[in-house]
């Protein structure tokens, strides 16, 4: 494959994944209550997924944000009681963030409503296609992720 081949591959690879994120965060938005968007709806999940107790910074590092957008978007989540800010136990001039009862519920019920969507697409893409296609892009993610700069 020339260069030039190789450079559109590469390119319209992130351009599909751009269009995607476009499209999945439009059905997340559509199941929020005002005053909550798919950047608040992301930090819930990264919480869920890798665990509570993380300082906003290394939550700003993960979604390589400004500490200070990540600040404004956890003060979102707090107004809604959805997550809690707790005196970091390793060191008490900073705090760590940890998803509430209530959080945890929201997630899910978000999670609940979008079923119908995904059922939707599970009946028009097959299951195996996409098993394969969220293992290739998780080891690119992983890959990209080891590459970059912090």
């Amino acid at each position: 494959m020339t260069a030039d081949k190789t450079l559109s591959l590469y390119f319209s690879l992130f351009n599909e994944i751009g269009i995607i994120s476009q499209l999945s965060s439009a059905l997340v938005n559509e199941q929020l209550p005002k005053g909550l968007s798919n950047a608040h709806f992301n930090v819930l999940i990264h919480l869920d997924r890798l665990g509570d107790g993380q300082t906003p910074l290394a939550i700003s590092r993960a979604f390589q944000l400004p500490k200070t957008t990540m600040t404004h978007t956890l003060c979102g989540l707090e107004t809604h009681q959805l997550i809690e800010m707790r005196p970091n136990p390793k060191d008490g001039r900073s705090k760590c963030v940890w998803l509430t009862q209530k959080g945890h519920a929201f997630r899910n019920k978000i999670i609940n409503n979008l079923a119908p969507d995904l059922i939707k697409l599970s009946s028009q893409i097959p299951q195996d296609r996409i098993l394969n296609t969220v293992t290739g892009l998780a080891e690119i993610r992983k890959i990209m992720d080891a590459n970059r700069e912090d």
